[in-house]
């Protein structure tokens, strides 16, 4: 198994920020709480948004010192309704994971205008450095180098002939997971795009099996599916099956997925799978540290954007049991 961690780093900035870390000034006057709005994707998105969600639930609470204020939305619109609810309302942070990686720039100025600061968790936005106090973000271009890494090294004779199966349209995780494919496509004359279609807002493993539907119908002549997320993999693997197509390690289908829910390493321990790829969905701990500094008055004086690197794949040939009770996410 190869693993990436860049984690190290962070770990040891988020100990030195805890170090010496006080009481606070801010939050909702006479509570004694700091207010914190967060923006997140809905848990039924995926396995890995549900762990992020309930990481986030675990670490803002009363008992850590917040008054929080949550939303949970998949669209862009809904996200930014609340935001902008969460600073009407006055919070004192704001923390945002975004369903789309552009649209953000009014909200996020008129936040810098009611003196609040904003943290990005797990997604980039695009938008200027100056409009977010840090980002705690997963690597989604990694994670796709990482994927093409992989199958490059497969050497799978004729060539890969893709059925590619993208998660929400413009959202970090998608532009991160498709673009190094598409440039891996562009230079190999025996890697070949058959079909590509989205899960939508959320990732949707019915609409997956439907794209890879269509392509049987079609006749169209694929060898591997390229799904963004697990659910999504799950989904074309359930139309494989239904059509008596072989998959996996010894079939005439190769299935990649993301996001290392446990029931996707049982799929590649198993051989239904080829390959998974993680990035990890727990940033609340660094994000309380960093408020906490705040709030005691230091200062971060760290780089604005702060990468948890924390990606790892494990194929057949190399996947065990430890590794799925270690990093499975989910039952």
């Amino acid at each position: 198994m190869k693993k990436t961690f860049g984690f190290l780093l962070v770990a040891l900035m988020v100990i030195a920020l805890f170090a010496g870390c006080g009481g606070g000034g801010g939050g909702q006057a006479g509570s004694g709480l700091v207010r914190v709005g967060i923006v997140n994707l809905h848990p039924s998105e995926s396995g890995y948004r549900e762990a992020n969600v309930a990481d986030m639930d675990r670490v803002f609470t009363a008992a850590n010192g917040y008054d929080t204020l949550k939303a949970n939305y998949n669209t862009l619109a809904e996200q930014l309704a609340a935001a902008q609810q969460f600073i009407n309302e006055g919070v004192d942070y704001l923390l945002i994971s975004a369903a789309d990686a552009n649209g953000w720039d009014s909200v996020l100025s008129n936040a810098a205008n009611a003196g609040i600061r904003v943290f990005l968790f797990d997604r980039m936005i695009n938008t200027a450095e100056t409009n977010f106090e840090a980002a705690v973000v997963s690597d989604m271009p990694s994670q796709g180098r990482m994927a093409v890494s992989w199958l490059e090294s497969q050497n799978r004779p004729g060539g890969y002939r893709f059925i590619h199966i993208q998660g929400q349209i413009g959202s970090a995780a998608q532009m991160g997971r498709s673009g190094p494919l598409d440039e891996a496509i562009a230079r190999h004359a025996d890697w070949t795009l058959v079909r590509r279609g989205t899960g939508g807002d959320t990732w949707s493993p019915d609409e997956a099996k439907r794209i890879v539907e269509a392509a049987i119908a079609a006749g169209e002549n694929f060898n591997f599916i390229y799904a963004e997320n697990d659910g999504m993999a799950e989904g074309a693997m359930s139309a494989l099956r239904e059509a008596g197509i072989s998959h996996g390690v010894n079939g005439d289908v190769w299935i990649m997925g993301y996001d290392f829910n446990r029931f996707a390493l049982r799929y590649v321990m198993n051989g239904d799978w080829n390959v998974n790829i993680q990035s990890s969905p727990f940033q609340a701990d660094v994000i309380h540290g960093f408020i906490q500094t705040l709030e005691a008055g230091g200062s971060l004086n760290l780089p604005s954007r702060i990468v948890i690197n924390d990606e790892i794949y494990t194929d057949h040939a190399t996947i065990t049991q430890a590794i799925i009770d270690r990093y499975g996410l989910g039952d």
